[in-house]
């Protein structure tokens, strides 16, 4: 009777709570999703004044929200210091404004505790950071309030958008910037490569033949040589962003030709003697794709062109970027709108 008791015990202790803000929260969904012992992770709004906040409120920063992410854990299975552990190498803690691209208040840091016990530990661990980085930390604790959940569309992005958030993960500089902080401790989702069977059933067979074997497509009869569309043009494999409308111009080629990359970061160049000449070639990073080669031809000031394959982009016009995980984006064309 005695161990029967234990049995029905332990499969009824309760479970506990922890709240932390992170900067974007698609991006603090992954860490916690992937500890055992961590029953849910719930992405939404703490911290703030309104009730019942939606995304548009919060994303103005004057709610008080900030992005945040409620995690269920078992604390048999997995202790508070270690969901803690997570999260301080899931952030930069010395940024006040918010977190890797993303900027304002709804994106700085913060542990919310829900007792005493949580509080110590909470304060504990950020003398640990501080000392590490020998320099305060912006990153706040604070006392739990009300947690309210996100819309469906945000909750578990990472999964259900898998390229668009990859791209924005990317885009935003985060892996980059936590391997810089935390060295070998830091949490990063870096691109993989998928398998030749796989780029097969994902790709046409021109996106195929250009990507993966240095193909060219036609020029004039190619789906982007006078696409004037306002938005960014992204790796078709990775998703990774690549170049912008904002730098795109008539070449006269038959194909699109940008002045620049829009990350540089994005793209890399190696010599292609093919064809009984030399050139320079273009390859994404991530994916390694082929793109296409770049000149010396372009307009000032750099007198770059960037010659590109249709076949190797995917666009995403202005209006669908926040909707696809590039939002940061959007600074660039409401920018130039306002100089224009």
């Amino acid at each position: 009777m005695h161990v029967l008791l234990l049995a029905v015990l332990s499969l009824t202790a309760p479970l506990d709570t922890a709240t932390f803000a992170g900067g974007c929260f698609w991006s603090m969904e992954h860490p916690f999703d992937q500890l055992d012992g961590v029953v849910s992770v719930t992405v939404g709004y703490m911290g703030g004044r309104t009730r019942n906040p939606t995304y548009e409120d919060v994303s103005s920063g004057e709610t008080g929200h900030l992005e945040s992410v409620q995690v269920v854990y078992d604390p048999r299975r997995v202790s508070y210091e270690k969901l803690l552990d997570a999260f301080w190498h899931n952030i930069d803690p010395l940024t006040p404004d918010g977190q890797f691209c993303d900027h304002g208040p709804q994106y700085q840091t913060a542990v919310f505790y829900r007792d005493a016990s949580q509080r110590r530990l909470a304060e504990a661990s950020q003398r640990e950071v501080a000392r590490r980085f020998r320099r305060p930390v912006a990153t706040q604790i604070r006392a739990a309030g009300a947690f309210y959940a996100a819309e469906e569309y945000h909750q578990h992005y990472y999964r259900t958008h898998a390229i668009a958030y990859k791209a924005y993960r990317l885009g935003c500089g985060r892996d980059r910037r936590l391997q810089e902080l935390w060295g070998e401790g830091a949490s990063t989702m870096g691109f993989q490569k998928p398998s030749d069977a796989e780029l097969r059933r994902s790709l046409n067979p021109l996106q195929y033949q250009v990507t993966q074997h240095e193909a060219t497509e036609s020029p004039f009869h190619n789906e982007f040589w006078d696409n004037h569309r306002a938005g960014i043009y992204v790796d078709v494999v990775s998703g990774e962003p690549l170049f912008s409308s904002l730098d795109k111009f008539e070449s006269g080629t038959g194909w699109p030709s940008f002045t620049k990359p829009l990350e540089p970061e994005n793209v890399h160049q190696k010599t292609d003697r093919s064809l009984f000449m030399e050139r320079t070639e273009v390859r994404s990073t991530h994916a390694d794709s082929h793109l296409g080669h770049v000149f010396d031809d372009g307009p000032p000031p750099a007198g770059l062109r960037y010659c590109i394959n249709s076949a190797a982009l995917k666009f995403v016009p202005v209006e669908r970027l926040d909707a696809e995980g590039y939002g940061q984006y959007l600074r660039l064309f409401q920018t130039a709108a306002k100089q224009d």
